[in-house]
């Protein structure tokens, strides 16, 4: 497949902070650019949604990608030792009890 150069124009303070979260990927800008290329393709549509909120308060706004991926799939307890009482009972077996299977 032949390649061809695109050339574009942005904020040089904007493509500076773009080229650092790339670079904490591994990613140079070309590289970048082609994964939001590709991805475009293979959607057939943004990789990301668009809206006009400015709100910034919800912390999965502010991570660098993969946002929404996960929506409903992940939950958090409410407590954060919920769900270690699961394994209480386990844990306070003797452990001579399990030195057999290990």
């Amino acid at each position: 497949m032949a390649t061809i150069n695109i050339n574009i124009r942005t904020d040089s303070e904007l493509k500076a902070r773009a080229q650092h979260i790339f670079s904490t990927f591994g990613l140079d800008m070309t590289t970048a650019v082609n994964l939001f290329l590709r991805q475009t393709v293979r959607m057939n549509n943004l990789p990301f949604s668009l809206t006009t909120k400015t709100n910034q308060s919800n912390h999965v706004d502010k991570l660098p990608f993969g946002r929404g991926c996960m929506k409903g799939k992940i939950q958090m307890a409410e407590d954060f030792d919920a769900p270690l009482e699961d394994f209480k009972e386990y844990m306070d077996l003797p452990y001579c009890l399990f030195k057999n299977h290990i």
